[in-house]
């Protein structure tokens, strides 16, 4: 937070893990369980990296086609990430979804900046209607940039006529935190909503309880 706060016009949130829920362990718990096995698997097979390149649009087919050629007794699994990938997402975090509602009718500015393939975001929208409120997204998937490249930050502010110094951004990784007050930006990462809640009014938003 920075000493004197500044006024803020533009508030920008991030979706998996702060608007809808994401958990890959929800799936794959089901499928592998021993723990030791599925962290390996996990660590290994289907990494963050791995699905990074999706949210930064290579396709599913030329994702699997990789993993399964390096482990390809692990082919079933790694196509069960594409064809079971509703149940790494089971919901919405409710009351992060009432305050985006909330700060959408009290008229201010949101848009959403995410890292997400653009398959999985558009079912994501038709599971979860209220990710289609937003004034404008950024799909990292749709512009082959992912956070925390600060590319992709100012992509955002051009696309949406953003002011950075009065932006607000809301995402639950340190590293794209980082990236985008490296941008600009003021950014503060979503711990629960009741944290968001409170960071929003020391930004001097302040929604119904």
């Amino acid at each position: 937070m920075p000493e004197s706060t500044p006024e803020i016009r533009h508030i920008v949130f991030d979706i998996g893990n702060v608007l809808i829920q994401w958990n890959p362990e929800l799936l794959y718990g089901r499928l592998i369980p021993d723990d030791a096995e599925r962290a390996a698997f996990l660590a290994e097979v289907c990494t963050h990296d791995w699905n990074l390149a999706q949210d930064r649009g290579r396709s599913w087919a030329e994702a699997e086609a990789e993993a399964i050629a390096l482990h390809p007794h692990r082919a079933d699994h790694i196509r069960a990430w594409r064809r079971d990938w509703h149940e790494m997402v089971p919901g919405p975090i409710e009351e992060s979804a009432a305050i985006l509602q909330a700060l959408i009718d009290a008229g201010y500015d949101v848009t959403a900046l995410t890292n997400f393939a653009e398959d999985t975001f558009a079912e994501a929208q038709a599971r979860f209607p209220y990710l289609t409120t937003f004034r404008g997204i950024t799909v990292s998937g749709n512009i082959r940039l992912v956070k925390p490249d600060v590319a992709i930050y100012h992509h955002h502010v051009a696309s949406h006529g953003l002011d950075p110094a009065a932006t607000l951004f809301f995402d639950d990784m340190p590293a794209n935190i980082e990236a985008a007050r490296a941008a600009g930006w003021n950014a503060e990462r979503f711990i629960d909503p009741a944290t968001l809640r409170a960071d929003l009014e020391r930004y001097g938003i302040r929604l119904p309880a």
